[in-house]
Formats: C-alpha cells, structure tokens, sequence
C-alpha cells in the first residue's frame, strides 16, 4: 500500500466555514469506557489470578514486558474488539491500554504481535533451553479459576444449578493439528465444549471434530461438580443437555452421584409407536383448530443395549402443518416435580438461552484459532472466554439496575467501552476527558457507583 504523507483532509465546506481534518490530536484514546472493565476486574480479581496460572521461566534481568501485562494487554484487547495479534502493532502505543495492562511508563510501548505470538505458542512443559518460548500454562488451573468466578459470584449457596452442556463448530481454513472433515457441519472445524449455568461460564474445552459429541463431557462434569461440591455441598445439580449428551455412562455417573439430568433424546421408530395415541389426539387437535398443536406424555423405557436400565422418558406429541413434530426427553426428576409439559416447556427449552451464550463467544472471536497446535488454540480460546468473563462481570456487578442489565457484550463494548476520550497526564492526575454529548451518562454514571460498592 502507497504511504501517504499527507496531514491535512478538507471536505467540502460547511456553509461559510472550511472543514478540514488532521492527524494531530495528541494522547488520544477509542477506549475511554474501558476503565469500567478496569474496575470490574479490580472487584473479581480475574487478571491478577489469570497470571498465577502460567509459568515464566524467563530471565527477569531481560523482560521488558511483564507476563502480567501482557496477559492483560491481550485480554482487554479482545473484550474491547481487537480479534488479531497484527492490531497491537498500534496499540501498543495506547496510553489508556496501557494503564489497563498496569504499565508504569506509559510513554513506553505495550509488546508487539510477535512478542505476544510467543506467548500464545506455549510448549506442554518450559524449556530453558528454548530460546523463544519460556511461558508455559496451567489449563487445569484456568480451568479451576473460571469455576471459582461463578462460585465467587453468589454470595450464599444456591438451592439449586443448572448446568449447560453444549458443542459447537470452529471453522478451521488452516491445516492446524487435530483438524478434521465434520460431515454434518460441511467443512473442516474443531468441535468446542462449553458448560454454562445461567451467564456463568464454567468450561471451554478445545477438542477435534472426529468425536462424538458428549467426548469429554464426564470428565469435565465430574471435575466441576467436585469443585462445586466441595463449597456447595447441598446444593442441587441439574445437567442439561441435547441428544447429543444422551449417553449411558453420563446417565449411569449422574445416578451414581446424586447429580440430577434432563437430556434430548434421539428419535427412533419404536418410539413413535410407543406415542402414537398421543400423536393422534395431537392431530386430531391439528386439524379442528389448524394451529400446531401438541399432547405431552411420559413412560419408563431402556433400550435395548445400550442402556442398564429403565429411566423416565417425556415425549412431546406435536403435530404442525403437514408433518408430525415429535420430541423426547430423558431425565431422572420426579414426575411430583415436574409434570411433563413443565419439565419441556419449562426447564428443557430454556437451554436455548445457551445459544446467546455461545454467540457471545464468537463476539469475542473464540473462533480465531488459526495457530499451528492444538494447545496454542486452546489458550487462545481460553483468551477469549477470560475476555467473556471479565465483560459478564461488569453486567453482572456495574449494569445490574441499568436499561443493559440484559445487553449482549457487543452492545455493551458498542455503547459502554468505545468512547472517545483524551489522555492527559500530569505528575499527580492522569485524566481521562470525555466528549460533553456522549448520550449514555447516565449508564457510564451507575456503573461507575455501582463498581464503587
């Protein structure tokens, strides 16, 4: 690309005034609602915590970016939109990004892409004798930080939790390791597992796509349910999940350990026969009132091989315009609990809000997994869902009683986080100056307090 030299822009006037542009204003910052995110983390304690859980066998007489900074320099980068390594070349030179990654000298340059590169591309074990790659990570460790988040966010012990179980696709368009055709999903991807209770995120697992779904799913589950239990011990666990989680030794483990579950169940044709009065009274109703129309029921069943017994199945009999629309559940509460049209209706289509979930992940570019290993993709995944944990707090903590109490963190890094402001530093002040006519105040305002408690 032509480098262009050139300082000033005029346009077109505006009635007897010139307008003319320039590159000059000094000390500049897009990012001025970021000092929110700032007191955000400053009321979890995530950034601080994040860092105890890699291992820097660098020579401290040589560093001239802290791992502390840089960790924080890429985690703030992703919440407040910067998806690629190539954007800190600029930022770099930010001086409010730099107060965020807790810079003393603000007049000197935040890392570049390759010195974060390098931090991205971990090795299973730290090397001395590697001469670029001396940071190593814990993912059992961030795995057990993302749970002491949510276990931190409740004051007092629950009743009951319910637990969210999901698998997604992340396209890959490289030739990185692990990577796999998916025949249903049509391209080449690796296949996340995420667990979710509510906004809480409690798991983000990398895995390959050339795996069942549930791949995994147990021993996550037992790993959170232990640290859930061990502060929570009567507390209430319930698994929810799609068919794709519908697997015996899930079931079996769930029964054997007093965790309670509601599944998606595959169809099959010895079901349908099993429901098919009721789909009949659903297409009966059908056709007098010719709206969708839907008859729940509910029996024991074991299949025949795979499962070591008999469990409660709720079948929804729905008939919509010219097909049958059925649908099966699997679970281990009482019908006295939760009749069958609850159970669905209620508890199991609630998942869905799971989905929002997961999108906010792509908001914050969980799907830039474009390094050559498996485990350099796993950190840039848990990147991204640090980034996720540390704007859920500010909702959570700063937008509580506001009118984006329910925003979506593109909204909120939209409205919030992406303020013009100038920095300017004095021996005793650094001040951070805001436009007059920015139109949520009043938000900025109430979070401000609310960050303050």
């Amino acid at each position: 690309m032509t480098e262009c030299n050139q300082s000033q822009f005029k346009f077109e006037a505006h009635y007897s005034r010139q307008v003319v542009g320039e590159f000059s204003g000094e000390r500049l910052t897009t990012e001025g609602g970021a000092l929110l995110l700032r007191a955000a983390d400053r009321k979890i304690g995530l950034l601080r915590r994040v860092a105890s859980c890699f291992t820097d066998a660098r020579d401290p007489q040589r560093i001239e970016h802290a791992l502390s900074e840089m960790l924080a320099q890429r985690i703030y980068g992703l919440a407040l939109g910067y998806e690629d390594l190539n954007d800190h070349e600029e930022l770099r030179n930010d001086p409010l990004l730099g107060m965020l990654a807790g810079r003393r000298d603000l007049d000197a340059p935040l890392a570049g892409k390759s010195t974060l590169n390098r931090l991205e591309l971990t090795p299973s074990e730290v090397f001395s004798a590697n001469r670029y790659h001396k940071i190593g990570y814990s993912p059992e460790a961030i795995d057990g930080l993302l749970v002491d988040i949510f276990l931190e966010a409740h004051p007092r012990a629950p009743r009951e939790i319910v637990l969210d179980l999901d698998a997604t696709d992340t396209p890959l368009h490289g030739r990185q390791e692990a990577r796999f055709f998916h025949g249903y999903y049509g391209h080449y991807c690796y296949l996340p597992l995420y667990v979710f209770c509510g906004d809480h995120l409690l798991c983000a697992r990398l895995r390959p796509s050339n795996i069942d779904a549930s791949a995994g799913s147990l021993e996550e589950v037992q790993r959170m349910v232990r640290q859930i239990r061990a502060r929570w011990p009567k507390t209430r666990i319930i698994l929810r999940a799609d068919s794709g989680f519908c697997r015996e030794e899930l079931l079996a483990w769930c029964e054997n350990n007093g965790v309670d579950y509601v599944f998606g169940f595959a169809r099959n044709q010895r079901l349908r026969r099993i429901i098919g009065r009721a789909m009949q009274q659903a297409k009966q109703e059908h056709r007098r009132t010719g709206k969708p129309a839907r008859v729940f029921c509910e029996f024991a069943y074991r299949t025949k091989k795979s499962w070591s017994r008999a469990r409660r199945v709720v079948a929804k009999a729905e008939h919509i315009e010219g097909k049958e629309n059925p649908r099966y559940l699997v679970t281990s509460l009482g019908k006295e609990a939760w009749s069958a049209q609850q159970l669905y209706e209620q508890l199991y289509c609630a998942r869905g809000e799971m989905e929002n979930r997961i999108k906010e992940q792509l908001s914050l570019f969980a799907d830039r997994l474009s390094t050559e290993t498996l485990r350099a993709n796993q950190l840039r995944l848990y990147f991204s869902s640090l980034a996720y944990v540390l704007l859920e707090a500010l909702r959570r903590l700063g937008l509580a009683n506001t009118e984006w109490a329910e925003a979506q963190a593109c909204t909120i890094r939209l409205k919030l986080l992406k303020i013009a402001a100038e920095v300017r530093i004095t021996a005793r002040r650094m001040w951070i100056r805001y436009s007059r006519a920015y139109p949520w105040q009043n938000v900025f305002a109430a979070a401000y307090t609310a960050l303050r408690c």
